[in-house]
């Protein structure tokens, strides 16, 4: 019930986030869905219908990070001291936090469900002159048990990993111990190295499964099943690698901007880039790699003829969005960690344009080193797909 309430007296951003996470959680259902709905339908094909499965997997990961990010910035499982003294500790805090994904992810499988009856036609007949009864599983029976399984991954998972990040979220310092924190520097991302290594080893396995005879592209799956499962583990291998190497960039980058006999802008927006390496760099880098595939693909099969099918283009959009909000939500938690710092440059007289100033040099600066890293990955893993 107090999650409820919370949620209802949400500040209008809040809710569209929750709105957004909402959404994607329909999406992954309707695409989990869809999955036992061509299993059911086909029971002859029961290894396609485990790799359309493992498809799943990607936007389902996408969206419990979403979920956690969302979770992360909601100002009402914010810690504060007022709330401790209340009893509201970091274990409630987490549950709280955990019963708010779990309202939005289950709203989003309801969603998913009736779309999806709808357009099998068992509640007012098939639509769009049965265009999606083949896919959908049209005039089978549908196993109620493993529907009502599947549509519950996402708000267990979401819940889960939400309460979880929450629950190791430590006490908010005082007004002392935060000042002195601010002169200790933060730690170096030690990731780099590994990443560079499962990116390699992502690429390697690429161009392994797209080996064959001389300018014959690589099929790509146009309805989620066409595809190899090792061309699934490569993306990962390489989505895993560039996260990891991510905040280490970020890192360099911040460390780049300093150096040189910098000014005070470039000495901001060097050290915030330092501070918050693990926390931008990581979606960043799942970012980059999401962008990387995007760019691969369309310039693969962009002249085919309906390379992509209608499930790999939600799970597609469905990725895409959930990377990119999750970095938009956790450039925003960034900035709310340093409220009381630009509060207090502020008051001792800093301008307002050299803090903005600092946030569009740090923008640039990660842009142009991980824009031309996409395009670096892109044209590598395309590559051997056409030769």
């Amino acid at each position: 019930m107090l999650a409820l309430r919370l949620t209802r007296g949400s500040h209008p951003l809040v809710l569209v986030r929750r709105l957004l996470l909402a959404s994607a959680s329909a999406g992954v259902g309707f695409l989990l869905l869809c999955t036992l709905g061509y299993a059911s339908g086909h029971p002859a094909h029961a290894s396609s219908s485990v790799l359309r499965l493992l498809w799943c997997a990607v936007p389902l990961a996408a969206t419990v990070r979403f979920a956690v990010a969302v979770a992360r910035t909601d100002p009402s499982t914010r810690p504060r001291p007022g709330l401790f003294a209340a009893g509201l500790g970091p274990v409630r805090l987490a549950l709280l936090a955990a019963a708010s994904t779990a309202v939005s992810t289950t709203l989003g499988s309801v969603v998913a469900l009736l779309v999806f009856l709808h357009l099998r036609g068992d509640l007012t007949g098939l639509p769009f002159d049965g265009g999606a009864a083949e896919f959908l599983g049209a005039g089978t029976p549908l196993p109620l048990a493993a529907a009502l399984t599947l549509l519950a991954l996402v708000p267990l998972a979401s819940a889960t990993a939400g309460g979880l990040a929450l629950r190791s979220r430590p006490v908010p310092p005082s007004d002392a111990q935060e000042a002195e924190d601010d002169l200790a520097p933060a730690p170096v991302p030690t990731g780099l190295p590994w990443g560079v290594a499962l990116t390699a080893a992502g690429l390697a396995v690429e161009a392994y499964v797209g080996r064959g005879a001389p300018g014959k592209t690589f099929p790509l799956p146009g309805r989620l099943d066409s595809a190899p499962a090792s061309l699934l583990a490569g993306w990962v291998l390489t989505a895993i690698g560039l996260a990891m190497a991510g905040p280490g960039l970020t890192h360099l980058c911040g460390r780049l901007l300093q150096a040189t006999r910098p000014g005070a802008v470039r000495l901001l927006a060097g050290r915030v880039l330092m501070d918050e390496a693990c926390r931008i760099g990581r979606p960043l880098g799942v970012v980059c790699a999401v962008l990387s595939g995007v760019i691969a693909a369309t310039a693969l099969y962009t002249d085919g003829p309906r390379p992509f099918g209608p499930l790999t283009a939600l799970g597609a959009v469905l990725v895409l969005g959930c990377t990119t909000a999750t970095l938009l939500t956790s450039a925003l938690e960034a900035k709310q960690a340093r409220v009381r710092t630009a509060q207090t440059l502020l008051r001792l007289g800093a301008p307002a344009a050299a803090l903005r100033s600092a946030t569009a040099l740090r923008a640039l600066v990660l842009l142009a080193v991980f824009a031309p890293l996409t395009w670096v990955i892109a044209e590598l893993a395309a590559l051997p797909l056409t030769g």
